[in-house]
């Protein structure tokens, strides 16, 4: 697995964390620094991670906007924890990290779709950041 499919899985952690025990992302970072300053091996994902997660707390009012722009039928709120954690993530990777193509970035949020949701929600993800994807070329 790849540093950067490990930062991704780690900022998923983060934001789900957050969302489920509704607490602010801030604590969760530091915990989260705090752990990582400890184990060596964890380095690597660490900081893009961090980036991951600070990215989607500074675009967080565009992104929720475009998810909901393009999740027809779906509220934030009735979304399932995780896929809106995930669509966050790949959101941000998409709109603003041009170093990771929009493809490997859906790619990648399917497969955790796969991996951590329910049997339809690597569809949904995949038509939603698809969505998102046409939307940032435009």
């Amino acid at each position: 697995m790849s540093a950067r499919t490990k930062a991704r899985k780690r900022a998923l952690d983060m934001l789900f964390q957050a969302d489920v025990r509704d607490v602010p992302i801030f604590d969760i970072l530091h915990a989260e620094s705090k752990r990582a300053a400890t184990e060596p091996d964890r380095a690597a994902s660490w900081m893009y991670a961090r980036e991951i997660v600070d990215g989607v707390t500074d675009h967080r009012e565009e992104i929720d906007e475009l998810i909901s722009s393009y999740a027809l039928g779906w509220t934030l709120e009735r979304m399932p924890n995780i896929d809106r954690a995930l669509l966050r993530v790949a959101a941000w990777e998409i709109l603003y990290n041009e170093e990771v193509p929009a493809a490997v970035a859906i790619d990648e949020a399917v497969e955790l779709a796969k991996d951590y949701s329910t049997e339809d929600s690597s569809r949904f993800v995949n038509g939603v950041l698809g969505k998102i994807a046409d939307h940032a070329k435009a």
